[in-house]
């Protein structure tokens, strides 16, 4: 997959192109099934499937202050949009002079002069330009004058439930890890380095890996979760607590985890942590040997957990 930031001249660049416009925050199932239509749609019109999406999130530039947490880092969501056949990912810089043009001159000048769009591909509920005017109905009623095919993907469905970024955060944020799951295709994760820490679970006899993670990014609630960690290419069963350490009387919140019947350092690798369920939500023990004990039935469930998962 080919990764641009300029939409100027593109159509010199790539052949017939069929461009899914959106922000595609978690590349959730219903960013994958828009995706698969694109890819879809090229394939048979032997055009290119093109991605077109902004950086930073346009909530970040228009309103910072109720920009909410993002549930991929950049790199994460180029690889899930690579895994899905998307040749190239358009990630154009996103400012106020781009925010204020009308849907009407953004068709015109980006998607048909600039990028000569065979089809566009885009969700029910999209919207784009000026103060969000743009609709998937503009889109319907432009496509005869700059003559572009339209397909507009309804809203996918998982338990009765329009899945949406907003109620995959909101699940994450309350610690149902498996529950958002469904709606994304995979389990939530993050990524980051392991940096040293107060070395606390060493000395406990469960020694820990502390993650340095993006503050844009989006972390579940506070609690003890089964996890599995990725390394290099090779994956292990481990726990994830995330909180202040009460037993402690911490204050920062942080993400650390124990990775089970491992031992090697991990000091300055980066790690991507899968979350697949809370065990218990983090608590204050009246001494260490109360965390210890505790930590051991934790680990114990997480090994009849991954027994379950495995039969």
């Amino acid at each position: 997959m080919y990764i641009n930031h300029e939409w100027r001249g593109l159509k010199n660049r790539y052949r017939d192109m069929i461009v899914g416009l959106g922000n595609f925050d978690g590349v959730h199932i219903g960013h994958q099934k828009l995706i698969s239509e694109l890819v879809k749609m090229a394939r048979m019109t032997g055009s290119t499937p093109v991605v077109f999406t902004f950086n930073p999130h346009p909530m970040v530039v228009l309103n910072p202050g109720k920009s909410p947490p993002l549930l991929l880092s950049r790199e994460a969501k180029q690889n899930l949009i690579a895994e899905l056949e998307v040749e190239v990912l358009l990630q154009v810089p996103f400012d106020l002079e781009f925010a204020d043009q009308t849907p009407e001159i953004f068709v015109k000048t980006v998607l048909h002069d600039e990028m000569g769009a065979r089809g566009i591909v885009v969700g029910y509920n999209y919207t784009f330009g000026y103060l969000g005017r743009g609709t998937p109905a503009l889109l319907q009623e432009l496509s005869s004058i700059y003559n572009y095919h339209i397909k507009v993907i309804p809203p996918v469905m998982v338990q009765g439930q329009v899945v949406s970024s907003t109620l995959i955060r909101n699940l994450i944020l309350i610690g149902k890890v498996n529950e958002a799951s469904k709606f994304l295709g995979y389990y939530p994760f993050v990524e980051g380095q392991v940096v040293t820490g107060e070395r606390r679970g060493s000395s406990l006899g469960f020694p820990t890996a502390n993650l340095n993670i993006d503050n844009n990014l989006l972390v579940p609630a506070n609690g003890v979760y089964l996890v599995r960690i990725y390394i290099d290419g090779d994956n292990y069963l481990g726990l994830a607590n995330i909180g202040t350490k009460p037993t402690f009387q911490g204050k920062t919140r942080n993400v650390e985890v124990h990775l089970i019947d491992f031992d090697r350092n991990l000091y300055g690798k980066n790690i991507k942590v899968s979350f697949t369920k809370k065990i218990r939500e983090e608590k204050q023990f009246k001494t260490p040997s109360d965390l210890i004990k505790q930590i051991e039935k934790d680990i114990s469930q997480a090994k009849l957990e991954w027994l379950k998962v495995r039969e």
